[in-house]
């Protein structure tokens, strides 16, 4: 079992930067592929970003490649995502994810979830 525990939302402007953090505890002898997700209500949970276990491979979702960055420190459990020039379509619970697997872009791929952190883009 691991615990996800997000970290970093908060409310900015558009145009600017946010850095969420995700912090791994329990069964991490073996780092696993993580994911970041986002949702507002009465949408379905979407796909952002995720990076395999090492670090040497990402994806991201086309909305926000080239804005936001997915890295992780293994020493330190955790798996960071850097997001630049926020738009207000940005705001969103954003949940961080750990799969077994492989860096999946579908929810159905991970085995375990943070809570979220909020993150709201004021125009």
């Amino acid at each position: 079992q691991v615990q996800l525990v997000e970290s970093g939302g908060g409310l900015v402007q558009a145009g600017d930067s946010l850095r969420l953090s995700c912090a791994a505890s329990g069964r991490t002898f073996r780092p696993y592929h993580t994911g970041w997700f986002r949702q507002v209500p009465g949408k379905e949970r979407q796909f952002v970003a995720s990076i395999n276990r090492s670090g040497s491979v990402t994806k991201y979702a086309d909305y926000v490649k080239d804005r936001f960055t997915i890295s992780r420190d293994n020493a330190k459990n955790t798996v960071d995502l850097q997001m630049n020039s926020l738009r207000p379509e940005d705001t969103a619970v954003y949940y961080c994810a750990a799969s077994e697997d492989g860096i999946v872009t579908v929810r159905t791929g991970y085995n375990y979830w943070g809570q979220g952190t909020q993150v709201t883009v004021s125009s």
